[in-house]
């Protein structure tokens, strides 16, 4: 009789791949000089991919359980009726593309829907931060300083 061998085919479960995957897109991501808009892994049938700027993260159908993307911050009325733009992520918030750049928005200038007000750095990737609504600019927090996610950075007159 033929002994027999506790010899099982190893196998790598979704989760397991996944979490491997996530862990290369944040070491590349890190490595990366410049912005980063879209990263996408593969390792056999598992796929990752990773968009920014206004797009969630993607997975597959096939990967079970997929995690919901982090809701965006919406615009909210202040108490004097104003509406504030929101830090979509924690970073360091920036006025002006690159340092010596004009702003993006001064106080007093009318913006649209849709319209760059100002980036939040965050783990070297830099994140436009849109107006969500019209408005007139009456408050911009300081360049250069640390932010929270959800946290005002433009308030705006709606017009």
């Amino acid at each position: 009789m033929a002994a027999e061998t506790d010899h099982a085919p190893v196998t790598h479960d979704v989760d397991t791949v996944l979490a491997g995957l996530r862990r290369h897109a944040r070491q590349l991501v890190a490595e990366v000089a410049g912005p980063v808009r879209r990263v996408r892994l593969r390792s056999g049938d598992t796929v990752l991919e990773i968009e920014w700027h206004g797009a969630a993260a993607v997975e597959p159908a096939r990967v079970p359980e997929p995690s919901a993307p982090a809701p965006r911050p919406q615009p909210m009325a202040g108490p004097t009726g104003r509406v504030e733009v929101r830090s979509p992520i924690v970073g360091t918030f920036y006025r002006a593309p690159e340092p010596g750049a004009a702003p993006f928005v001064r106080v007093g200038d009318l913006v649209r829907p849709g319209q760059v007000v100002g980036i939040v750095e965050a783990m070297k990737l830099m994140n436009e931060v849109t107006a969500e609504r019209a408005g007139r600019v009456v408050e911009i927090l300081d360049d250069g300083r640390p932010v929270e996610y959800d946290q005002p950075l433009v308030a705006l007159n709606p017009v």
